[in-house]
């Protein structure tokens, strides 16, 4: 016979951070005493309380199990209804277990923040910051941001201004100021500017920002002209007072016996000359004795050697490319792989690899790996490129049974937004073959 149950309630509503309990009526409907485990089951069950867990009945005796829901207040629950199921298990009849499903509506909260890196920069002509958009709610938030100076004394540019943050997520936004008037010299003038994030049904989000301008002409410039100045003044004066005398005396002394030795050298290289004609023309007759003979010579040159002793010096140059179009995940550890069979011009060659460019064109976030079989080589964050040239010190060797391949962590689409919200990167290989 097993139980029977009824859940109070089965649409409930919830906001994180706070709670909402359910009351599960619980019956035996055997003939013996039972004890039975009561659990939740569905995605609920991480933040879901069951109190009492077990519980001991009579037959027919009925009980009651309060079942409370604690969502955290973070972007780890999103919000939306959560299915969730109350099982009640029988030791005693385990085939007369039953599960009661219910969901809770999960309410969203807002937590948008806006930080400016460097809050204060100096510049001559053009100062760079960077804008961050930290999303810590559970819902994608769609943010419009305009940055604006108080004064007017300024020009102000983003990457892009509208973008949607998810959940657990941040965006990185590049802000480029440039002053409209520029002086040569003077007091530094400060400019404030305020860059402010607008998002509907929650109050903007200011954060403020001040730029230093400089003059053009650095400080050290005029005192180190002057200086430079009166150095060329004084060795001019020690010239004609003091040097000149001197090297003019001595250059006539020096002139008659630099005469006679430069004669004396010149005979011993004009009889140098001609010893050297005649070993040369010996040499070169024992060079056509040589070769009409068709033996000797000079050895072959040894083979050029990449890693692990892969003769490459008749290899074959070759570029390769693996581009790969990934969709977002949050979770950091989620890669997908992209890989080629053997990347050489003919089956069962040896690679050896010594230049990457990577490509990150839309300024996407996450991670790329480089990767031989499933060994993990180099690892990039794909925020801190756009165009990447990377030259290795040490050449990467792919044996004919190591496959190339790349494996990408997605976690923001880069600007404009794909309508897919996938990152697209790619890799190009250059190298050469064995020969």
């Amino acid at each position: 016979m097993g139980a029977t149950t009824s859940l109070a309630s089965r649409q409930l509503s919830v906001t994180p951070g706070g709670s909402v309990d359910a009351t599960v009526q619980v019956r035996n409907n055997g003939t013996l005493v039972d004890q039975f485990t009561v659990d939740v089951v569905g995605d609920a069950k991480d933040w879901t309380e069951v109190e009492p867990r077990i519980m001991n009945l009579m037959p027919g005796q009925d009980g009651q199990v309060a079942i409370t829901f604690k969502p955290p207040r973070n972007s780890s629950v999103p919000a939306g209804f959560v299915p969730f199921g109350v099982r009640v298990l029988s030791r005693e009849e385990p085939h007369g277990s039953v599960v009661e499903e219910g969901a809770v509506q999960v309410e969203p909260f807002t937590d948008l923040q806006v930080e400016l890196s460097p809050k204060s920069s100096r510049c001559r002509s053009k100062a760079r910051h960077e804008v961050v958009v930290d999303n810590s709610g559970n819902y994608p938030i769609p943010v419009e941001l305009v940055a604006n100076d108080p004064d007017e004394q300024l020009k102000m540019s983003l990457d892009y201004n509208t973008l949607t943050v998810q959940p657990g997520t941040s965006a990185f936004l590049k802000l480029t100021v440039k002053p409209h008037d520029r002086f040569l010299k003077g007091a530094e003038r400060r400019h404030p500017f305020q860059v402010t994030a607008l998002a509907a049904d929650i109050p903007p989000t200011t954060v403020q920002g001040t730029v230093v301008q400089q003059q053009l002409l650095p400080k050290w410039l005029l005192p180190a002209l002057i200086a430079l100045l009166a150095l060329a003044i004084a060795a001019v004066a020690l010239w004609f007072t003091v040097v000149k005398p001197t090297v003019q005396s001595a250059a006539r002394e020096t002139a008659q016996t630099e005469v006679a030795a430069q004669q004396a050298a010149m005979q011993e290289q004009v009889t140098e000359a001609e010893e050297k004609a005649a070993a040369a023309e010996q040499k070169a007759a024992a060079a056509q004795q040589a070769a009409a003979g068709g033996g000797g010579g000079e050895p072959p040159a040894p083979p050029v050697t990449g890693p692990g002793g892969v003769d490459i010096s008749t290899g074959t140059a070759f570029d390769t490319r693996i581009s790969a179009e990934v969709t977002a995940n949050p979770n950091p550890n989620a890669f997908t792989k992209v890989d080629t069979a053997n990347p050489a011009p003919e089956a069962g060659k040896t690679v050896v690899i010594t230049d990457l460019l990577l490509q990150n064109p839309h300024g996407d976030t996450g991670t790329i790996r480089i990767l031989r079989g499933n060994d993990i080589l180099y690892e990039f964050g794909l925020a801190n490129f756009r165009d990447y040239d990377y030259h290795s010190i040490a050449p990467l060797t792919f044996p004919p049974d190591k496959k190339l391949g790349i494996a990408v962590n997605c976690q923001t689409p880069g600007a404009p937004e794909p309508a897919n919200g996938k990152c697209k990167v790619s890799v190009t290989f250059s190298g050469k073959t064995s020969g």
